[in-house]
């Protein structure tokens, strides 16, 4: 955000370091022991959602064919024992979500023109969610990135404002289930009242701002302000958390790695704590940003970097490499929706509640296309077996999609972003 200079008692330096220390509170410092249900309480449903953003070459997934007769493609049949606990998507995308890998900022978003200068995002699915069905549970939403080149995630709060993620699979195995000695957590405590306090304090001075500036700089103050109240909400959940005894698991500590090659070995290891923290209702939402950069020699046989391989030009080599990088990511997933399927929830597999969305955000990285995306939605309770081919030209609002999975999760939505109504064909199971 540009904000105009600020009278000299708040300069904007010291305006933009205080909201960005508060914006940061949340995520780094105040993630929330786990919830405990009722032994005879109905199991809750929760959604994942997993962006790779280098895209997928859409002739390795997409198959032939329509309906529950439909050809796997070479990267489904990698899915092939999981056929009916999976749907796959064709003729999706975001109307007017047109900026090639900057459609990264709005795949659940669904906000238009994020290449454009005045570009605003706004509220994520997975934090829209976490508004609704988030308060019963140590975390309102787990934002995490497998990435070897920066934080970014595609989760956006109410203001628009991205949420950093969780990119260390170790310290994120320490925050969902290392408790801490008293010292320890009261230490976190007076953090988290400091932070409040901080709050208070910011809200104050950027309140003088008010009357010193344009219309759309306070239009602007309010996103931060909004942003505030969100943080004062989870600040407040999070001291309440903080002395109830966290789940024990048998997973081990994972080691620190910061390895940039080993992203398919960082990756794994997440979909083992995003499991665990799905079985111990630590949280009921999460998202997942994949940026597979970098050179991947991990992979058998891959010599370059990835960015580099979307921009194969049809060189038979360079697609060939690519799919060595892609097939290792749908192995990793596939490896993921198993141990789901495997895992029970009161009486029935963790993935029968739990909704997993994964796809990328351009319909051919190749050319930067953003027509006809590749999804696939695994779980959360819905019939499935099928290939659901909408015009590959004219697209179906990816949001629509997103209507649906709010509806399973027991959330009233009748519209999100430019999807009005739920997704044509996929039903309730």
């Amino acid at each position: 955000m540009n904000f105009i200079p600020a009278p000299a008692s708040l300069s904007r330096r010291t305006f933009l370091r205080g909201i960005g220390v508060a914006l940061t509170l949340p995520m780094l410092e105040a993630m929330r022991p786990a919830f405990t249900r009722g032994a005879n309480a109905e199991a809750p449903r929760r959604l994942v959602t997993i962006q790779t953003n280098q895209g997928i070459m859409p002739h390795l997934f997409f198959p032939k064919g329509e309906g529950r007769g439909y050809e796997l493609s070479p990267y489904l049949k990698m899915l092939e024992p999981l056929r009916e606990n999976f749907t796959v998507f064709s003729g999706l995308s975001h109307p007017g979500v047109d900026g090639g890998h900057a459609n990264e900022l709005c795949f659940l978003t669904g906000a238009p023109h994020p290449a454009g200068a005045g570009f605003r995002n706004s509220i994520s699915v997975d934090q829209f969610a976490a508004e609704r069905v988030g308060n019963d549970t140590r975390f309102q939403s787990l934002v995490l990135a497998a990435s070897n080149a920066g934080d970014r995630s595609m989760s956006f709060n109410r203001a628009g404002i991205l949420i950093p993620p969780e990119t260390s699979a170790a310290k994120l195995y320490r925050t969902l289930f290392i408790q801490g000695t008293e010292k320890e957590i009261a230490s976190r405590i007076s953090d988290l009242r400091s932070g409040r306090s901080l709050l208070d304090s910011v809200r104050e001075r950027a309140k003088r701002l008010e009357n010193s500036v344009s219309a759309t700089d306070r239009s602007r103050l309010d996103q931060y302000f909004t942003s505030i109240r969100e943080l004062e909400q989870q600040l407040v959940q999070t001291e309440s958390w903080e002395t109830k005894p966290k789940p024990k698991v048998a997973m081990a500590e994972p080691k620190e790695n910061k390895e940039p090659a080993q992203l398919i070995t960082r990756l794994r290891t997440t979909y083992d704590l995003i499991k665990l923290a799905l079985e111990t209702d630590s949280t009921r939402i999460v998202s997942l940003f994949i940026q597979p950069l970098g050179v991947l020699n991990e992979i058998a046989g891959v010599q370059h970097e990835t960015h580099s391989l979307t921009h194969h030009g049809n060189r038979p080599e360079m697609i060939e490499e690519l799919r060595k990088i892609e097939e290792a990511q749908f192995q990793a997933f596939r490896d993921f929706l198993t141990s789901l399927s495997g895992a029970a929830d009161t009486g029935s597999p963790l993935l029968d509640r739990t909704a997993v969305l994964y796809g990328t955000c351009m319909g051919n990285a190749n050319g930067h296309s953003n027509q006809n995306w590749p999804m696939l939605l695994a779980g959360g309770g819905f019939k499935h077996g099928q290939h659901l081919a909408f015009n590959t030209e004219r697209n179906e609002p990816i949001s629509k999609l997103f209507v649906s999975l709010l509806e399973r999760l027991g959330i009233e939505a009748d519209q999100f972003s430019s999807g009005k109504g739920t997704i044509r064909g996929l039903e309730m199971a």
